[in-house]
């Protein structure tokens, strides 16, 4: 479904409600927050169709705004929880929503909310929400790096991120890397600008990432293991061999021997790497220490 731009008739109705609300709160779209309120029935209605939703399962939405997004959610969920950064929106959205029992509105900033405050140590949940552009590499890793992690994320978010997320060995990043060693993601669609108040510069994408019980990659010491991956993208434009030395701080000659024991070429780039290679060498500089 790659390219599959949203933009439907009724998108005038919903952007009318969204300015007539903002109206009546005396609120606006704050740009710090990088917020854009969705106005486009369709491509929201697949957001939720893309989370898969039961009555038993519990959603953390990232950035509700308006609730636009929370109120379908909550059609499809047992329960919901809203976590707002702006206290002014949060208030409205209690307001909004006060008739509405499985939806809890928390104020708060998602970088440094625990899942495990509000959903329990025994409940499992997904996470679903169009997120700020500025932070939302650093939201989906917040969550994958929790000890109680979602089952699934689906997210909004900008084209760019989205696609360097869902990259095959040869376009890797630090970012690819970092989510598909927790799950599995898959870009579901695009969405224009025009489909979002006020519109933003960029165009945004779906993505949804099936997140692992359990990482098939053998690593016993993870932060090790993002420490070899840091060192290899120290200087990604460089040989492995130099950029492993200078993120690493070890001798070239030495990086260059530990890729050769994994069998890999020591002029290959960072961004050619599959996971597993990355485990290899993680494994080869490990087992020098």
């Amino acid at each position: 479904m790659h390219g599959l731009n949203f933009y439907t008739k009724d998108k005038g109705l919903l952007l009318n409600q969204t300015k007539r609300e903002l109206r009546r709160l005396g609120l606006h779209a704050r740009k710090g927050l990088g917020q854009h309120f969705l106005v486009d029935n369709k491509a929201l209605h697949r957001i939720v169709a893309t989370a898969e939703l039961g009555m038993d399962d519990t959603v953390v939405e990232v950035g509700p705004g308006l609730g636009i997004l929370t109120r379908e959610l909550a059609k499809k969920a047992g329960c919901v929880v809203a976590v707002e950064i702006d206290a002014a929106m949060a208030d409205a959205l209690r307001e909004s929503l006060s008739c509405q029992r499985n939806v809890d509105v928390i104020n708060a900033d998602v970088l440094e909310y625990t899942p495990e405050s509000s959903v329990g140590l025994d409940s499992t949940y997904k996470v679903v929400g169009a997120l700020p552009y500025n932070i939302a590499s650093a939201v989906i890793r917040h969550f994958l790096e929790e000890r109680r992690k979602p089952r699934m994320i689906v997210a909004v978010l900008q084209k760019e991120v989205a696609q360097a997320i869902v990259a095959s060995p040869g376009d890797m990043s630090l970012l690819s890397v970092s989510v598909q060693f927790y799950g599995s993601p898959k870009l579901v669609c695009y969405i224009p600008p025009k489909s979002f108040y006020p519109q933003p510069r960029v165009e945004s994408a779906v993505i949804r990432i099936d997140v692992h019980d359990r990482t098939p990659l053998r690593v016993e010491d993870e932060p090790s293991f993002f420490r070899v991956v840091r060192g290899g993208f120290a200087a990604p434009r460089k040989q492995l061999r130099n950029s492993l030395a200078q993120g690493l701080g070890v001798a070239p000659p030495d990086a260059a021997e530990v890729l050769g024991e994994a069998g890999i070429d020591y002029r290959r780039r960072a961004e050619t790497l599959s996971l597993d290679e990355w485990v290899k060498l993680y494994r080869g500089f490990v087992g020098r220490t």
